[in-house]
């Protein structure tokens, strides 16, 4: 369990009426050895001043060396010290600014605004969303932003807040601040918890197809607890929270212009064990590169091309139809259409070549049913065959309600699944990396041929686990556990063997 410890550098700074949280002063922290070994330390850094060179600016430098969790940390620091980077860094809320700033300040004659927030809050309810995008781009405790409006809003200047010169209206505020940031430690010494780890698992309530269902999450969670980790689920208003966990577990539909990037590429910034990794949602949400992959590889797949929008239309006239058109980045059949000859073939290529430069087409291989293979850390732990929505070529049909309809499955033992399916399952899985993916198969009189992998696969309750029950959580959950034990120096000894594959 995560330990908080607060730096002041002036034990008057912190008042009676502040929350009894532990806590030393900044000369006392960068004297001590007592510190340097303890683990999961994660340290909140309130010093007076955090200019380069002085106390505070060495309490987060040491921090870092002693390898604890630092808010401010030293590549904050350096960015809040040049005003040039205000706008580097901010220049993907430009459009949000715009938005919030206009509704709350119409006036063309006031060009300034300012606001304090405090871990990632603020007061003013119309502007929370900017100040907790500005606290995900700066991971300062407390900081006062000031706008200016010259034909646009801007930041003008980024500045840290003091403790000692709080006013009481700040005083409260900083409290509820900084009692919702720590809210999983503050626990009475009669209810805190002693697991050894804690991990984070994301997901969407209001997803319509998630990769796992509440039961399955349920699921997650109780192994979790059987192995000794503390998991929490948590959702995409959390971000700010992710440094109080030592894993995080992505449960939602992946992509990687989306918040579960975001998480994805923080968590692994913290230092974090994490499953889907950036690099495999990198890798894994776009179609392109994955058919460039498989094909520089010789992994088997069906007939495809890849079609850019200035030329595709010559091309037309020499496909073999019925065809499959994808767009590079769609999931669970969305995006995913069958041209029945070429003019059905270029009414619906043109829509496409509006959202993306290029797309896929791709012979129409017809088969009862897909596999999916799921492999962890490059070792076959489900196999399921996946049937035909009724009446449709895909597994999954879209209507025009919006409405998904699914087909059957159907889980096997791993070891009744034919050899060259898995084999060519787990070459795939050892070019993207060593985390959690679902590779997708067909098999017929020709062969085995590829139609993609997942960095996301399902694990819904009652169908993925239909052979391994509870065990399936376990292995997952025992992986999480054997990375995070190797990265603390204890030898990954706590791994639960894995299904034959």
């Amino acid at each position: 369990m995560a330990t908080h410890l607060v730096l002041i550098e002036e034990p008057r700074d912190w008042k009676k009426n502040y929350p009894d949280v532990m806590r030393m002063t900044a000369q006392e922290y960068l004297n001590s050895d007592a510190f340097s070994k303890k683990k999961n330390l994660r340290i909140i850094n309130l010093c007076r001043d955090y200019s380069y060179l002085s106390t505070g600016y060495y309490c987060s430098l040491l921090a870092e060396a002693r390898k604890h969790k630092i808010l401010p940390s030293v590549r904050t620091l350096t960015d809040l010290s040049s005003k040039k980077i205000y706008s580097l860094n901010a220049a993907d809320l430009d459009r949000d600014l715009q938005k919030a700033l206009a509704k709350i300040n119409p006036d063309p004659v006031d060009q300034t605004v300012e606001i304090d927030i405090f871990f990632g809050q603020t007061a003013n309810e119309a502007l929370q969303d900017i100040a907790r995008q500005l606290y995900e781009l700066f991971r300062t405790p407390l900081m006062r932003v000031t706008f200016e409006r010259d034909r646009l809003w801007e930041i003008a200047a980024i500045r840290r807040l003091h403790m000692h010169r709080l006013t009481p209206v700040q005083e409260e505020f900083f409290i509820a601040a900084l009692n919702q940031y720590m809210s999983k430690p503050w626990r009475s010494p009669k209810t805190k918890t002693t697991t050894r780890y804690d991990m984070a698992i994301l997901f969407n309530p209001a997803e319509k197809l998630p990769p796992s269902d509440r039961a399955a999450l349920n699921k997650f969670v109780k192994a979790g607890k059987r192995l000794d980790v503390d998991v929490e689920l948590i959702e995409k208003k959390d971000f700010n929270r992710l440094a109080e966990f030592d894993a995080l577990f992505i449960r939602e539909t992946t992509n990687i212009d989306h918040h579960t990037y975001r998480f994805a590429k923080k968590a692994e910034n913290e230092g974090m064990i994490v499953i889907d990794d950036p690099d495999s949602i990198v890798k894994c949400s776009n179609k392109i590169f994955l058919t460039d992959l498989m094909r520089t590889n010789r992994i088997p797949m069906p007939q495809t091309e890849i079609l850019h929008k200035s030329n595709w239309t010559n091309l037309v006239d020499k496909m073999v139809f019925p065809a499959v058109l994808k767009i590079p980045d769609g999931s669970f059949s969305r995006g995913v259409f069958k041209a029945a000859n070429a003019a059905e073939f270029r009414q619906l290529a043109e829509p496409m070549f509006k959202q993306s430069d290029l797309i896929l087409t791709q012979e129409y291989l017809y088969t009862e049913y897909d596999w999916r293979i799921g492999i962890l850390n490059g070792q076959t732990i489900f196999a399921c065959q996946y049937f035909m929505s009724r009446e449709h070529w895909q597994i999954v049909k879209h209507d025009n309600q919006g409405r998904a309809h699914e087909g059957t499955f159907k889980a096997f033992p791993i070891e009744q699944v034919p050899e060259e399916v898995i084999k060519v399952a787990l070459r795939l899985a050892q070019l993207i990396g060593d985390g959690l993916y679902g590779v997708d198969i067909k098999h017929n009189e020709r062969g085995v041929f590829v139609i993609e992998i997942n960095d996301n696969p399902n694990i819904d309750a009652g169908v993925e686990d239909s052979m391994l029950g509870d065990r399936l959580y376990e292995i997952i959950m025992a992986e999480f556990i054997r990375r995070l034990d190797l990265r603390r120096g204890y030898g990954g000894s706590r791994t639960i063997g894995l299904p034959n594959g």
